[in-house]
């Protein structure tokens, strides 16, 4: 997450709606990629969710005959709002939807609404598995559904240890949809033997394996013992498709990661720590594709970046007592893997223009 000041000066956040310094209005321009002050005379109308229900910072323009934003037009199921316990789980549903929103944006991949485009665009229903017992988060055909109750802290944990993660948030299921709606718009259609589409099958494995039985084996024996070696989280074992899944959602915690410590001024040069090395084989593409080793190399410090901040990011976490904040570990067939996602993510940003 970028840093964001007010006209006044005063530092602001991503979720702000209001200076604490001047008391003047704030909203996030998705156009712009800013934070602005709303003022009467301007260009800039707040979000109608914002407005009625309290749970969006973000604008449009005022000539616009739209009353949502592009984040929660993007909504296509909301919960019943006549409980104000649902209020507040919608509420934190929709920060974590709108940073992955911004995400992607950054990057510069296009999001049409599915109701403007029903082939490639983009729809959320959130849903409470209390209205609606058959409820589970996933994705299909443009739509990602989350259920409600994930929002629960309580819920969410009690989930994650059964699960046996390391992690469950709610911005790491939003992260991780995002990557299966990618999958199918920008890789599914490709031909078999397209360079991009034999690409994956490299990093990712043959993703016409039985998907239903690969999970059934998954949660039935549980991870395959050394995923560590292979694999971002023992999830991602289960099969190619949720292998990409996880490692797209975390090469997007990364890139948030690094652009808010950066961005707040945490430079690895100013840390007293080595700084961790990769091979460069950790940085290369696979061989159908074109080979550019300035790329490789860039993406290898970048990486390595991160890996030295997540370290401290750890250690600040035991210094007060919590578990490690970043419980993962990046090997050298990860890394390779993070690569062909960061290239993706380049081509498809390009791919807007």
């Amino acid at each position: 997450m970028q840093r964001f000041t007010c006209d006044c000066g005063n530092v602001l956040f991503f979720g702000s709606s209001k200076c604490l310094k001047c008391r003047g209005d704030v909203g996030y321009d998705p156009a712009q990629g800013l934070l602005v002050r709303l003022r009467p005379e301007g260009k800039l109308k707040r979000c109608a969710n914002g407005v009625k229900h309290g749970v969006c910072n973000w604008t449009l323009p005022v000539e616009a005959k739209e009353r949502l934003c592009v984040a929660c037009s993007m909504n296509r199921t909301i919960p019943d709002l006549s409980t104000a316990r649902n209020m507040m789980l919608w509420g934190r549903m929709e920060i974590a939807k709108r940073r992955l929103i911004y995400t992607l944006l950054r990057l510069g991949i296009s999001l049409p609404c599915k109701s403007e485009n029903s082939k490639m665009g983009l729809a959320f229903d959130i849903v409470s598995t209390l209205s609606n017992p058959t409820v589970t988060t996933g994705h299909l055909n443009g739509v990602i559904t989350v259920n409600l109750e994930e929002a629960d802290d309580t819920y969410r944990q009690i989930n994650r240890q059964q699960l046996g993660e390391n992690s469950r948030t709610l911005l790491g299921h939003f992260r991780h949809e995002s990557a299966h709606y990618l999958w199918q718009r920008c890789l599914s259609e490709l031909p078999w033997n397209d360079p991009q589409r034999l690409a994956f099958r490299e990093r990712f494995g043959d993703e016409w394996l039985d998907y239903s039985s690969s999970l059934s084996a998954h949660y039935q024996r549980g991870a395959t013992t050394g995923w560590e070696q292979n694999f971002i989280t023992g999830y991602a074992a289960s099969h190619p498709w949720e292998d990409w899944a996880e490692t797209w959602a975390h090469y997007l915690q990364i890139m948030d990661g690094l652009e808010t410590c950066e961005s707040m001024g945490i430079q690895v040069k100013h840390l007293a720590l080595p700084l961790l090395m990769l091979p460069g084989e950790a940085g290369t593409l696979p061989a159908m594709l074109p080979q550019n080793g300035i790329a490789d190399g860039e993406f290898l410090a970048w990486l390595q970046r991160w890996m030295c901040l997540s370290t401290v990011l750890n250690e600040i976490s035991h210094s007060i007592g919590e578990a490690p904040l970043y419980p993962f570990v990046i090997s050298v067939r990860v890394a390779q893997k993070l690569r062909l996602a960061h290239h993706y993510a380049q081509i498809w940003g390009a791919a807007r223009d």
